[in-house]
């Protein structure tokens, strides 16, 4: 992850707008641009295996979205967490400014102290209601309710543990299916 500065004004929404498709994630935290590279295949295969397994417990007036979508709750940020849930009203045309009913977060080397730190603060800051954080290294889930306006942990889980998650709807995690290649 590299963090781009800029002399005078702090980036905003309308600057990321301008930026080159080129491939990599340009993402912004309170007027702070970051750029990712792309991701490895054990991350794109932990995403892709939670995308299927929240999709199928969703329930009706939620939707489940994979990267790259823009979070945008306010005019200096602009996040993309790898996998998000949000109540269909709350889909824009191009992005999403309301509060997300789940942000996740699958973790990289180039990744980890954003999501870690700077990213859990901001989804807690703007009332995202449940963050869970994927190591597909490990691999594990943590995973995070928003309680009276802190995160607390719901569950923290490693290999073939199972995590029986309630919020933000009912869904049985285990982390080492989330990495293993489909039969």
């Amino acid at each position: 992850m590299t963090a781009m500065p800029r002399t005078g004004e702090e980036w905003t929404v309308d600057d990321l707008d301008r930026l080159p498709d080129d491939g990599l994630q340009y993402e912004l935290l309170d007027g702070l641009l970051l750029v990712t590279p792309a991701p490895v295949p054990v991350h794109q295969r932990a995403i892709g295996n939670l995308y299927l397994l929240l999709r199928a417990a969703c329930p009706p007036g939620q939707e489940v979205f994979l990267a790259p979508l823009d979070w945008r709750p306010d005019l200096r940020t602009s996040l993309q967490p790898d996998l998000l849930v949000v109540g269909n009203d709350d889909v824009g045309e191009k992005n999403v400014t309301a509060p997300l009913t789940l942000a996740v977060e699958v973790l990289s080397p180039s990744t980890r102290r954003k999501d870690l730190v700077l990213k859990r603060s901001k989804y807690e800051e703007c009332g995202v209601q449940s963050y869970w954080v994927i190591d597909p290294k490990a691999p594990s889930l943590v995973a995070l309710d928003l309680i009276d306006g802190a995160y607390v942990t719901s569950a923290d889980v490693a290999g073939d543990e199972r995590a029986a998650l309630r919020l933000p709807f009912p869904v049985d995690v285990v982390p080492a299916n989330l990495v293993r290649p489909a039969p």
